[in-house]
């Protein structure tokens, strides 16, 4: 497969994590988003939030070496977050787009800039193993976004088809 063919199917798969996180939380109201149902105590928003930070970190961070300034100090509990769902989401589609266009201007072999802490900095050899990353990382809490929806309200099975 040529790099164009691999990085639109790399795409293809973390934008349908993306899409599945988002469609998990659709409907939910601000109590129910920021309302922890598991004992470590986070949010289906501040877990939202967490993904903007992975995107910002990764794309930003990591493969370019630098990203802007937060609009916010880093002041909250792990994956909970004091600000309104339209911030996150907006914050979170932001980071997200900032993402794609980086993928989209960079070759998947190129190595990172930035440096992220091993073990896992060790592995982060190109873009490619960061775009694996950051499928894995969506897909893992988009589980989780699943499991604390159906203990909100009961609804499962919930993203694209």
């Amino acid at each position: 497969m040529d790099d164009d063919g691999e990085k639109a199917a790399l795409s293809m798969f973390l934008n349908a994590q993306r899409a599945s996180v988002l469609a998990i939380v659709d409907g939910l109201d601000a109590e129910a988003l920021t309302t922890p149902v598991l004992p470590s105590g986070w949010t289906p928003l501040g877990l939202v939030e967490h993904l903007g930070h992975a995107e910002r970190h990764w794309f930003q961070e990591i493969l370019t070496g630098s990203a802007e300034p937060l609009p916010w100090p880093d002041d909250h509990l792990p994956l909970t977050t004091p600000r309104p769902p339209s911030v996150v989401f907006a914050f979170y589609r932001a980071q997200c787009e900032r993402s794609d266009a980086a993928l989209a201007a960079t070759p998947l072999s190129t190595p990172p800039r930035g440096r992220h802490p091993d073990p896992l900095g060790k592995e982060t050899t190109d873009l490619r193993r960061i775009v694996l990353h950051m499928i894995e990382e969506t897909a893992r809490h988009a589980g989780h976004l699943d499991a604390a929806r159906e203990l909100l309200d009961g609804k499962t099975g919930l993203g694209p088809r």
